[in-house]
């Protein structure tokens, strides 16, 4: 038994399609339906969908990348600014190289700690398994507040703050940061 679509929608009560009569007449249905039906009639047609949403979903997945590169190419460019700092206030005028990278890596230390809670030693210990660092592995909303923290930090060792001062204001800086973003329609819009 053969129904029409006007009888088909009338015995079943379907919603989603309509058929209309006359000059300006056809058959409309939901784009859901429209779209299994045109892979159900046409193999191409198929094809050509699921192409189109591979392709939409590549592009997605490029544009999170560039922006998650975008904001770690960001927290490098305030990285220097931070450095700067550390170079003009904290390191004595006669050092050795080893001495100025542990000057180096525990105010980088200092940063993860007061926004990941961790020092990057202690993060790779406890992950093995993945290539690069802490920062590597961060979210695009860590690295903003990343980015925020190098210089606030490097205002701060101007300024003359301790260490021990500083890792408290930082940390307050990234939990309230955190917050924010993490409630923000603008990060959710970035997503």
């Amino acid at each position: 038994m053969c129904f029409s679509v006007k009888q088909w929608i009338e015995t079943t009560n379907a919603i989603g399609i309509k058929a209309k009569a006359g000059r300006y007449g056809g058959t409309y249905a939901h784009k859901d339906i429209a779209f299994h039906f045109g892979m159900w009639i046409s193999p191409k047609f198929q094809l050509l969908l699921v192409k189109e949403y591979q392709r939409l979903k590549e592009d997605e997945n490029d544009r999170q990348q560039l922006e998650w590169n975008l904001q770690r190419t960001l927290a490098k460019v305030n990285y220097q600014i931070h450095t700067d700092a550390i170079k003009e206030k904290l390191i004595p005028p006669i050092v050795n190289k080893q001495q100025i990278a542990y000057t180096y890596s525990g105010e980088a230390d200092l940063l993860n700690v007061a926004l990941f809670g961790i020092t990057a030693k202690e993060w790779r210990d406890s992950h093995t398994d993945k290539k690069g660092n802490i920062r590597d592995d961060a979210t695009l909303e860590q690295l903003v507040v990343l980015s925020n923290m190098e210089s606030i930090n490097a205002l701060l060792i101007r300024q003359g703050l301790s260490q021990s001062e500083r890792i408290i204001q930082l940390n307050k800086v990234a939990i309230t940061q955190m917050k924010s973003l993490l409630e923000s329609n603008i990060m959710k819009k970035l997503k």
